[in-house]
């Protein structure tokens, strides 16, 4: 599978390592691919405006607009301000969770017990990447998990269930700002959101050619 489209350019694109988090920033009209190159693997995600970081994502302003607990095609993911900061211009998985949150030591601890105190997880990798941009615990919010399936039960209860990527399906956002995008690479081995194995992913932004943001500018 392509990275990119025959008319797009590549800003920076990298392989980022199972259990490892990337953060960068995606410029206004530029697109972020998350690639899953080896299929079930999550893929935890928070984004900010650039320019002012209190205007974060936002799950429940994401949710209430759309009617729909989950991304695909045609999402917009929203701020605190109710306002557009990406929208999924393609997604060939299909599915993809806005409620299951982030693992965390703490509670890892709690759901599985006192061993697992020591793994890695997500909080710590965004905790890590947000530092680089002056992002600490208090701007960590609801996040998304890209590629992650997350079924509501009847009765309202939520499952950690495997997933329904495979190897090689890709999800794309169009910045509709200058934005920063954090990344953690799912460690989690206690439930099957990564099938027990975290896998690599990849990374790409793309800026679209001088005739396609030309185009873009007069629509």
């Amino acid at each position: 599978m392509t990275i990119k489209t025959p008319t797009e350019q590549v800003v920076q694109e990298q392989r980022v390592a199972a259990r490892a988090p990337w953060s960068g920033l995606v410029a206004a009209g530029q697109t972020l691919r998350i690639t899953d190159l080896e299929g079930n693997q999550a893929v935890d995600f928070l984004l900010f405006d650039a320019a002012d970081t209190a205007l974060r994502y936002s799950a429940q302003h994401t949710i209430a607009a759309a009617g729909a607990l989950f991304l695909t095609t045609g999402s917009i993911l929203r701020d605190v301000e109710h306002r557009p900061l990406a929208t999924v211009t393609a997604d060939n998985c299909g599915r993809h969770d806005t409620i299951g949150g982030a693992c965390s030591k703490e509670s890892n601890t709690l759901r599985y017990g006192h061993q697992t105190w020591a793994q890695h997880a997500c909080v710590e990798n965004f905790l890590h990447e947000g530092a680089k941009w002056g992002l600490g615990k208090r701007d960590m919010t609801g996040n998304i998990n890209w590629f992650m399936n997350v079924p509501v039960e009847d009765d309202g209860c939520l499952g950690i269930v495997d997933g329904i990527s495979a190897p090689g399906l890709e999800v794309a956002l169009r910045a509709e700002r200058d934005v920063i995008a954090l990344i953690s690479n799912c460690p989690q081995i206690n439930n099957p959101c990564n099938a027990f194995n975290p896998t690599a992913i990849r990374v790409a932004v793309t800026a679209p050619s001088p005739s396609q943001a030309s185009a873009r500018a007069e629509s």
